[in-house]
């Protein structure tokens, strides 16, 4: 897994591509929601690296912008954070047997537990490092991916309470995940409730704490189901400024990432050019060919290979052939461009360019693996409210969406 280095902001390397990242939009959408949130916490996902735009920089918006708590799916992801200085409540909720759980414990971070063979490895973490675990216990209402059943969930709360005994583990809270809620109306939702109900009534008569924190509404949740907001929602693509339910707009969230990159070369070549690998596309008369300096390796999934638009000298234009590893081709016609020339892949639309939402529906997918996609090779550079670059920040070396 890579995070981002931040760079000095003097640093003038121009990069044949960035993402730039507006935070004042993630402080503007977090803000939105904890509006509808009605007086719940708010607890902003910021997993694999906050949808692709930049763990840190983007959490500190979270923050700024309204959020109490901030959740990851690994603990490596917590550990990062708590690595920059946040120190915000952090909970990981995706516990593998190999995880860090003492590192997890020494730095605070709250973790999730869905068995009680994870009750017993934390309590292990807690003994060797004098620690007490806050845990939050996972159910599954109907989502069948994680969470203890309902038919175990008893004696997951059992296991819960007798490490609570033992003072190794405090109970933080209880949780589910939808696994419908972006499907307005579907039957599966309200049942899920049901279900997190009675989850909630056994717990109750199992003598959990009350003050443990009872959340399962998402991003989807937190804007059409009031009922589902209980003590905490965890909103993870609005935050971001992505539409949970497109069919119903966008919201009033303002989406912070902008793809940009800057043409490699421009040359007119004849009718009848076949265009990449294959020859997917073949020019209907002379033309100009723009190449792109993004390719599959960087995210543009190959799906995109005469199906997805770029705005290019104030036009959008469609994807001509095949998606490369590192590149791909734009017809420009007869318009001047060159190289240097910006091309706009997607944005918030403001200028006339395709939005994130457009690509996700180009290629059949939603607006999360657009953006998650984005890879190492793609600078996250940060821009304020006054429409200033902030910072710049490139990736690491790797070492290494349920929708939320």
């Amino acid at each position: 897994m890579s995070f981002p280095i931040v760079v000095d902001t003097k640093d003038q390397v121009r990069t044949p591509a960035e993402a730039r990242v507006d935070l004042a939009a993630i402080r503007h959408n977090v803000g939105l929601l904890s509006e509808r949130a009605a007086g719940a916490d708010i607890m902003v996902a910021v997993k694999a690296d906050a949808y692709g735009h930049g763990l840190v920089p983007s959490a500190r918006a979270a923050l700024e912008g309204g959020a109490t708590r901030l959740g990851t799916a690994f603990v490596r992801e917590a550990l990062a954070l708590r690595a920059e200085g946040i120190t915000a409540p952090i909970l990981a909720w995706l516990i593998t047997p190999d995880e860090p759980l003492d590192e997890a414990l020494l730095q605070g971070v709250e973790l999730s537990a869905s068995a009680p063979w994870l009750i017993d490895a934390i309590v292990a973490a807690a003994a060797r490092t004098g620690r007490t675990a806050r845990v939050h216990l996972e159910v599954d209402t109907g989502m069948s991916r994680g969470g203890a059943p309902l038919s175990a969930w008893p004696a997951l709360i059992e296991s819960a309470l007798a490490a609570r005994a033992e003072g190794a583990v405090e109970i933080a809270g209880m949780w589910s995940h939808f696994a419908c809620a972006d499907i307005p109306g579907h039957p599966a939702t309200e049942a899920q409730l049901a279900a997190f109900g009675e989850a909630l009534r056994i717990a109750d008569a199992m003598r959990v704490p009350s003050d443990a924190i009872r959340h399962i509404a998402n991003s989807a949740a937190a804007f059409t189901l009031p009922q589902a907001r209980y003590d905490m929602v965890r909103p993870g693509i609005a935050s971001y400024g992505l539409s949970p339910i497109p069919e119903m707009g966008d919201f009033g969230l303002r989406p912070a990432m902008t793809l940009v990159a800057r043409l490699a070369q421009a040359k007119r070549v004849p009718a009848g050019s076949g265009v990449s690998y294959g020859h997917l596309y073949v020019t209907e008369r002379e033309t100009t060919l723009a190449l792109v300096p993004l390719g599959y390796a960087d995210g543009i999934l190959r799906g995109a290979t005469n199906r997805a638009d770029v705005l290019l000298a104030g036009h959008r234009r469609r994807i001509s052939g095949r998606v490369c590893m590192d590149q791909f081709v734009v017809d420009a016609g007869d318009d001047v461009v060159a190289e240097g020339d910006e091309v706009i892949l997607f944005g918030p639309g403001t200028r006339g360019e395709p939005t994130c939402q457009e690509w996700a529906d180009s290629l059949g997918t939603i607006t999360h693996e657009i953006v998650t996609r984005i890879g190492s090779r793609v600078p996250r550079v940060y821009v304020d409210e006054r429409g200033d670059h902030a910072d710049r920040a490139g990736s690491a070396p790797p070492s290494r969406g349920g929708q939320e």
